[in-house]
């Protein structure tokens, strides 16, 4: 799959690539960066399979009839805490460390599986939550979660090793910008002061790598157009990921670090951090498939 596959377009897309290869020496520290224009065609490419790289694979586990590891809306290795009014549609996974480190949730364990104890419940998930400790029985929950978290780290590795088509647009600052598919790398943390838009078709994909964090600033949104889809975007970022108050954020996060959300920002998207998942009065929400 690769954004000059669109042939029906070929001297447009040609110039929108040289337009926003240039934008990486126009961009500074404020909201000043100028707009990367929206790919012509995008999401046309040969056979259908749209712009931009291959996805980026988050693998997939199947046991006890209970849960596939890509429908983990939120999966960390240290901690998952939230205060306030939170409501989460997906699977909460925790591995290695054990449930009593999923906080604020109010957990009820589950009787009625046979074997029992493989998962919780809680009213602010829609969905299951998994921990590493949940190995009653013949529970195979802390097996399935190894192979989830090796499946997350594999995931960021292949992220962060792709060829990238724009490197150091706007400087880090992508605010304001209307970005087509592709993979674009930063040598630094990436900042979204105000709201960004990936435009595409919902075949096109999105790879961003980032060798610092990404700071999403209060009431700033990433926005989809063309029918680009959040499964097939995927922010790979070495730092803390922190979305500001009432922001909204869109597609995949692979944090090496930690991911925070402040308090009323949303998110349609899976949270797969490396460390924790910090949570305040949110609504988070997997990507369909």
């Amino acid at each position: 799959m690769n954004k000059f596959n669109n042939v029906t377009k070929p001297l447009m897309w040609l110039m929108a690539m040289l337009l926003i290869a240039a934008t990486a020496g126009c961009g500074g520290s404020g909201t000043s960066a100028k707009p990367a224009p929206t790919a012509p065609g995008a999401g046309t490419g040969l056979g259908g399979l749209g712009a931009g790289p291959s996805p980026v694979g988050l693998g997939t586990v199947i046991g006890a009839g209970t849960f596939v590891s890509p429908e983990y809306v939120i999966l960390a290795k240290t901690l998952i805490s939230t205060t306030g009014v939170t409501a989460i549609t997906g699977d909460l996974g925790m591995s290695p460390a054990a449930a009593t480190f999923i906080q604020g949730f109010s957990l009820i364990i589950d009787a009625a599986e046979t074997p029992p104890a493989c998962f919780s419940t809680t009213a602010l998930v829609t969905g299951k939550v998994f921990a590493s400790d949940y190995n009653t029985g013949l529970c195979t929950t802390p097996a399935l979660l190894t192979t989830a978290i090796a499946n997350m780290e594999t995931a960021y590795t292949d992220a962060a090793g792709r060829a990238p088509d724009f490197t150091e647009i706007g400087s880090g600052n992508i605010g304001g910008m209307t970005l087509p598919a592709g993979t674009y790398k930063w040598g630094s943390g990436v900042l979204i002061p105000t709201d960004v838009t990936l435009s595409g078709g919902p075949n096109d994909v999105w790879i961003f790598q980032i060798a610092g964090g990404i700071t999403q600033s209060s009431g700033a949104r990433v926005t989809l157009a063309g029918g680009a889809l959040p499964k097939n975007i995927f922010w790979q970022a070495a730092d803390v990921v922190d979305i500001g108050t009432t922001a909204h954020m869109e597609g995949v996060i692979l944090a090496q670090t930690a991911i925070t959300m402040k308090t009323g920002a949303t998110a349609n998207s899976r949270l797969l951090a490396q460390t924790a998942v910090t949570l305040q009065a949110n609504t988070v929400t997997k990507p369909a498939l």
